[in-house]
């Protein structure tokens, strides 16, 4: 089996908890080749390859598609490769990262649309309509905390595509398409400090705040105790 690179963007900010117990993770329970920081790389942070990007994207939105434009133009970076945030973590062994989605774009627009309008709603409702033009009349929503394998011709077909967009969602532009199908689950993403959440998945992810003083930031510590090969600064 051909082990895949994991590309994580990664925006300035000198200590991100969240990266370390992330690569933790990964380290422990998903197989991969190399981790590649696009974007920033903490000072605690080595054995990893590095692209530096300067992070001057009108919005969080545009730098994360800068960071995917590099990926998918260095021929060092496996292809295909795994993109993952710095706050997604698996929490069992896995041989291989499934393909998954979040079910119809529609369905998952009407949740934030109940609760939230801005630039992420917006940019939702823009990808979905292009998708359409595009002839995906019900188009899936791959927009999940979970590592996305990505190959890197379809990844830039859909960036261009997109071009125009604002906020393009990438997974989704990417997902629908190359048609890369899947399997729906649940987002895995928890907002509160509570005790109420999944626990049965192997995929977790956080905000700041849950994992800095939510029960869901406690459980992924006290998982991964010991430093990975990837921390210069053994620190916890």
């Amino acid at each position: 089996m051909e082990l895949l690179d994991l590309v994580v963007p990664v925006r300035e900010g000198a200590v991100n908890q969240q990266l370390r117990y992330a690569l933790r993770s990964w380290e422990a329970n998903l197989l991969h080749r190399r981790v590649w920081i696009i974007g920033y790389r903490p000072p605690w942070l080595g054995g990893v390859g590095f692209i530096s990007t300067r992070q001057t994207g009108r919005t969080k939105y545009a730098n994360t598609t800068l960071a995917m434009r590099q990926a998918c133009t260095n021929p060092e970076i496996s292809d295909p490769f795994l993109y993952a945030n710095d706050d997604l973590f698996v929490m069992e062994p896995l041989d291989a990262m499934p393909v998954l989605h979040r079910g119809p774009v529609s369905r998952v627009e009407a949740y934030y649309a109940s609760r939230a309008s801005g630039q992420y709603l917006r940019g939702m409702r823009e990808t979905r309509d292009l998708l359409v033009q595009h002839g995906h009349e019900d188009p899936l929503s791959y927009e999940l905390h979970v590592p996305l394998p990505v190959s890197k011709a379809g990844m830039l077909h859909a960036l261009d595509t997109g071009r125009h967009l604002d906020v393009i969602h990438k997974r989704t532009a990417y997902g629908n398409l190359s048609q890369i199908g899947g399997v729906r689950i649940a987002d895995v993403k928890v907002l509160h400090r509570g005790p109420r959440f999944d626990r049965s998945t192997p995929f977790l992810s956080t905000m700041p705040d849950s994992f800095t003083n939510g029960e869901v930031g406690r459980l992924i510590r006290t998982s991964f105790p010991k430093a990975s090969s990837y921390e210069t600064t053994r620190r916890s």
